[in-house]
C-alpha cells in the first residue's frame, strides 16, 4: 500500500498593526522560510513614541517591497503560496489598513484563500515555531497594549481569565521610562539599566488581590510621584536602583498572578507571547517559577516576541486547516476581542 501524501502548506503572513512592515512565509506552522521586516523605530525614535499617521505613510512605502523581498529570500511566487494570512486587528488603523489592502490585493488576484489572524493570536501561535503548543495551556499575553491570562484548551479556543484593569505592562514600562528619561523605546532601555541597581525604593505593589486581574496605573503614579518628589527635595534619583524598584514590583505581580492561574484551574503548561516577553528580569522569573512548580515552559525567541509577520503566518496555518477563511469584506479594526 502507499502512503497518502501530505501537501505542504506555505502560509504568507502579513503584519502592519503598529510600527513594523512585515511578510513572511512559514511552512506547515512550523518552519519559517523567510522574513522580510522594515522598522520604522529610527522614525518614532525622534517623537518618543509611535506617531500613527507617519507609521501608516511608512507602511504604504515600504508594503509592497517587504513582500516582493520576502518572496525572493524564499525563492518562491505567489503562485507558490497556499493562503495569505492578514493581522486585522487590534492596532493602529491606518497602519492596519495598508497590510489588510495588500492582502485582499494578493488574495483576489492570485485566487488564494484569505486567512484573518487576531493579533495576539500571533503572539500567542509565535511559540508554535519553536515546538507543537501542549494544551491544556494558559497564555500570558504581556505587550504594549495588552497584558491577559488566557486560557486554552485546543487551538483557538480562547479563554479568557482576566486581564489588565488599566495600562497594560508594556506601556507602563515605557512611560516609567520617559519620567526617567531614558530614550525610545523605553522597555529595553529600562531593563538593561536595572541590572546594574538595587530594588531599593519602596513601591506599592499593584491589585494584590484573588482575581487573574491586573493593575499598573498604581504603580506607574507611584514611580512619577516619587520621582517628582525627589525632585522638588533637589535629590537626585538613582535611576538605576528606581528601574531594579520598578522591575521587581511589576515582575512580582505578573509571576504570581500567572501561577495562581495555573494552580487554580490545575494546567502544566505556561507559554509566554508579546513584546514584554522579551524581558529578561521577567524570563527569568517565570523560568524559576516554573522550574519550582514543574511547569513546562515555553518562551519565544526575542525575535518572535516583537511584532512580526512570522508568527500571524504560524497563527494563519492552525486558522487554515481549522477553516477559517475571510471574503473581501474583512474589516482592519482598532479593538476587537480575541477569537
Amino acid at each position: 500500500m502507499y502512503k497518502r501524501q501530505v501537501k505542504d502548506v506555505y502560509i504568507l503572513g502579513i503584519e502592519s498593526s503598529c510600527d513594523e512592515t512585515s511578510c513572511s512565509i512559514v511552512k506547515n506552522g512550523r518552519e519559517e522560510i523567510a522574513t522580510s521586516t522594515s522598522s520604522q523605530i529610527d522614525i518614532h525614535e525622534n517623537f518618543g513614541g509611535v506617531v500613527p499617521e507617519i507609521a501608516s505613510r511608512e507602511h504604504v512605502k515600504n508594503i509592497t517591497l517587504v513582500i516582493e523581498d520576502c518572496l525572493k529570500k524564499a525563492n518562491m511566487k505567489i503562485e507558490d503560496v497556499t493562503a495569505i494570512a492578514i493581522t486585522y486587528g487590534p492596532g493602529l488603523i491606518g497602519s492596519l489598513l495598508v497590510g489588510m489592502q495588500a492582502a485582499k490585493t494578493l488574495s483576489y488576484i492570485y485566487n488564494k484563500p484569505l486567512v484573518p489572524v487576531h493579533h495576539i493570536a500571533g503572539h500567542i501561535y509565535a511559540n508554535s515555531l519553536v515546538e507543537d503548543l501542549k494544551f491544556p495551556l494558559i497564555a500570558l499575553v504581556v505587550s504594549g497594549g495588552h497584558t491577559e491570562l488566557i486560557k486554552m484548551k485546543d487551538h483557538f479556543s480562547f479563554e479568557k481569565l482576566g486581564g489588565t484593569l488599566d495600562d497594560a505592562i508594556g506601556e507602563c514600562y515605557d512611560k516609567v521610562a520617559r519620567v526617567m528619561g531614558l530614550p525610545y523605546p523605553g522597555g529595553p532601555k529600562l531593563d538593561k539599566l536595572s541590572k546594574e541597581g538595587k530594588p531599593t525604593y519602596k513601591l506599592p505593589i499593584p491589585l494584590n488581590d484573588d482575581s487573574y486581574n491586573f493593575s499598573f496605573s498604581g504603580l506607574k503614579s507611584a514611580v512619577i510621584n516619587l520621582n517628582h518628589n525627589e525632585e522638588q527635595k533637589g535629590k537626585e534619583i538613582n535611576k538605576a536602583d528606581l528601574a531594579a524598584s520598578f522591575q521587581k514590583v511589576a515582575v512580582t505581580s505578573i509571576v504570581s498572578k500567572t501561577k495562581k492561574a495555573l494552580k487554580d484551574y490545575n494546567i502544566n503548561n505556561l507559554i509566554v507571547a508579546g513584546g514584554v516577553a522579551a524581558n529578561s528580569i521577567l524570563r527569568e522569573a517565570l523560568s524559576d517559577m516554573c522550574k519550582e512548580n514543574n511547569i513546562h515552559l515555553s518562551i519565544p525567541p526575542l525575535k518572535y516576541c516583537t511584532d512580526n509577520a512570522a508568527m500571524i503566518a504560524a497563527a494563519g496555518y492552525y486558522a487554515y486547516k481549522l477553516g477559517r477563511r475571510a471574503d473581501y469584506h474583512l474589516n482592519s479594526l482598532s479593538t476587537t476581542p480575541l477569537q
